[in-house]
């Protein structure tokens, strides 16, 4: 997919192109790629594959610009309906031979509904394309905002987490114990870890992006905040940059003090690293290459994912009964409602509501 459609009209591109130095259109597919992010971009190509598969095999046809408000409601019908009538009424939802073809070519890989985010992004993704076109689509037509509503409610598929378990404190001991070696990679491992969690839980993009210029040293925290001649504990400031929840000039940034800054410095040190990438991969002779990390810990990778440590810092947060406002802050989250989830089921786990019969 060609970035430079992001900042071209569809329908002016060529001319516009014809008159830009090769330089210039370099320079605009990077800052069109690092204004979407590239996990936005992969996204997007991900959900176009997707659309042109499924109307070709809902259709037999190829997928138009713009599409009609009927095919985007088809569209919504074949991706959010409900299990228990489709038992008794086999053309209910997505017809089987589409199902088929789309599993075999390993675009479906769940059974029963999607989920409403999951078919909310792929309209959008779908949007924004049309967009690129320079073309306008009947996303917010008042039908199909009907349907989505309608269907998310017949469907009443469970949300799901992105990692089924959370890396609370005692599972982040197991993760640093299956690292406690004086290997580089140990040494780095430990390191990502303990400031992936203590950072507020960052997401695996923002860790794999942190780079050295982003740190800043702060001035040193007491350790027994009520006496400030107690021994004090360094502190460093991370630069956030562009999260997914944050643009690059919003100035967002985080500390982390003590323990995790000693684990960054060890790993700093002992790699040599005093700029670029901090995070890297380590190849099986000690070099660093840019290649992606695996885990390690022995944990079910079915129960945890990198995920894990975001929703794991706000558990422990919750526990621990640091007010939500002050842990978000460190976590990043825009959305109160998103964040209380996990002191909500951190209440219901540990309140004695749930222990009403022992």
């Amino acid at each position: 997919m060609d970035a430079l459609d992001s900042v071209l009209p569809f329908d002016r591109r060529d001319f516009l192109a014809g008159l830009l130095t090769d330089d210039d259109v370099e320079t605009l597919r990077h800052l069109a790629r690092q204004g979407i992010g590239d996990n936005s971009l992969r996204a997007l190509a991900s959900d176009r594959a997707y659309l042109e598969a499924w109307c070709q095999g809902a259709t037999a046809s190829p997928l138009p610009w713009p599409a009609p408000e009927a095919l985007l409601v088809k569209f919504v019908a074949h991706h959010l309906w409900d299990p228990g009538k489709r038992e008794t009424d086999p053309a209910h939802g997505i017809p089987d031979e589409v199902a088929t073809a789309l599993k075999k070519a390993g675009l479906l890989r769940v059974e029963g509904p999607h989920a409403p985010s999951t078919v909310r992004r792929r309209l959008s993704s779908w949007s924004t394309l049309t967009q690129w076109r320079g073309l306008k689509g009947k996303f917010n037509a008042p039908g199909l905002r009907s349907a989505i509503k309608l269907a998310v409610r017949a469907s009443s598929r469970p949300r799901r987490r992105k990692s089924a378990k959370a890396v609370t404190s005692d599972v982040l001991s197991e993760l640093l114990n299956a690292c406690a070696g004086d290997r580089l990679v140990d040494i780095r491992d430990r390191a990502l870890l303990i400031v992936a969690f203590a950072s507020g839980g960052r997401r695996r993009s923002e860790v794999a992006a942190l780079r050295v210029d982003q740190l800043s040293e702060q001035d040193p925290v007491p350790v027994d905040q009520g006496n400030p001649d107690t021994a004090k504990l360094p502190c460093i400031r991370i630069e956030l940059g562009r999260t997914k929840t944050t643009q690059a000039d919003d100035d967002a940034s985080v500390l982390i003090v003590g323990k995790p800054v000693f684990a960054l410095q060890e790993w700093l040190d002992g790699a040599g690293i005093a700029e670029g990438a901090i995070f890297r991969a380590i190849d099986r002779w000690g070099y660093l290459k840019r290649k992606a990390l695996t885990p390690q810990a022995g944990l079910d990778p079915e129960a945890f994912s990198a995920h894990g440590l975001r929703s794991g810092f706000l558990t422990e947060a919750a526990r621990r009964g640091i007010p939500l406002p002050e842990a978000m802050q460190q976590s990043q989250h825009r959305s109160v409602e998103q964040a209380s989830r996990y002191y909500n089921d951190a209440d219901r786990r540990l309140g004695r509501a749930t222990l009403l019969i022992e």
